[in-house]
């Protein structure tokens, strides 16, 4: 009877220890707003950068260089979170259009304002101070 208690009393033994350095270590810390914020900014500067890679002209124009979109893709994933800000950000800063339609209204109304003065005669629709 000692016996066979000492055997299963080594077996238990045995099967613990082998079973230690599987073990895994865990720490829990709070996660700072700062954190979150920081991983939502960079997943929405992320999305903004392939938004404008998505678009048509943007895609031709890197075909034309020779850059595929699959390679511009992996390009872009392969960035780190401060590089694709400063990325998003100069895209953000660059014109898009909005100055070509500012700059054609600005061009009209001098048109029409000097068709109004008289100085010119663009437009039919106007009728000169003289």
């Amino acid at each position: 009877m000692m016996q066979s208690m000492k055997r299963a009393f080594v077996g238990a033994l045995l099967a613990t220890f082998s079973f230690v350095g599987f073990t895994q270590t865990v720490q829990a810390a709070m996660i700072g707003t700062e954190q979150v914020h920081a991983a939502n900014l960079a997943r929405s500067d992320h999305a903004r950068i392939n938004a404008a890679l998505d678009r048509p002209e943007v895609i031709a124009h890197l075909e034309r260089m020779g850059v595929s979109r699959e390679d511009a893709q992996t390009r872009v994933a392969a960035l780190s979170d401060q590089e694709a800000g400063v990325l998003a950000s100069q895209i953000d800063g660059l014109p898009a259009g909005g100055d070509v339609v500012g700059a054609l209204v600005l061009i009209f109304v001098v048109l029409l304002v000097t068709d109004i003065l008289g100085l010119t005669k663009v437009f039919p629709f106007t009728r000169s101070r003289r």
